[in-house]
């Protein structure tokens, strides 16, 4: 009888702390700023376009009017438990250029600055997808015509 009660302790044990493991926040971290002993090499009305893809890299994001400017972007997302992600951390950086592809500019944002704007998916709604197979079939009843079936003109 001891043992079976050390044995059901430990799988309780073992139950509670996998049980408290599973409601422990998770962070994820996408994208990428340049640090600021990089940033600090960059000299505004000096530096070029070329020279900062050199010092710090070219980001996945650009402006896309006229080659406006470099964005680096980078977010901290929680996610805990069953409930939705949510962005608790986001840094924009933007180097500015002006025509001729100098640097005028070099500016930092973070949610604080602006609103968390949602992606827009480009997907064209299906309008049957929502319906069952059993809503269609009831749907059809006295859609018909009874001449129709009998034979009729």
């Amino acid at each position: 009888m001891p043992g079976t009660f050390k044995a059901l302790r430990g799988g309780i044990v073992v139950a509670l702390v996998l049980a408290t493991a599973a409601c422990t926040a998770q962070f994820r971290n996408h994208g990428y700023i340049p640090p600021e002993d990089e940033l600090s090499l960059i000299v505004p009305g000096l530096d070029t376009r070329d020279t900062v893809a050199d010092i710090v890299g070219t980001p996945s994001t650009a402006g896309v009017l006229n080659q406006s400017g470099y964005y680096y972007v980078r977010s901290r997302v929680r996610t805990f438990a069953y409930r939705k992600p949510e962005v608790i951390e986001r840094q924009v950086l933007a180097i500015s250029f002006d025509a001729a592809g100098v640097v005028t500019n070099i500016e930092r944002f973070g949610l604080e600055d602006g609103q968390v704007v949602p992606l827009a998916r480009r997907i064209t709604k299906n309008n049957t997808a929502d319906v069952s197979f059993v809503r269609k079939l009831l749907g059809n009843i006295g859609r018909f015509n009874a001449g129709d079936l009998l034979g009729g003109r």
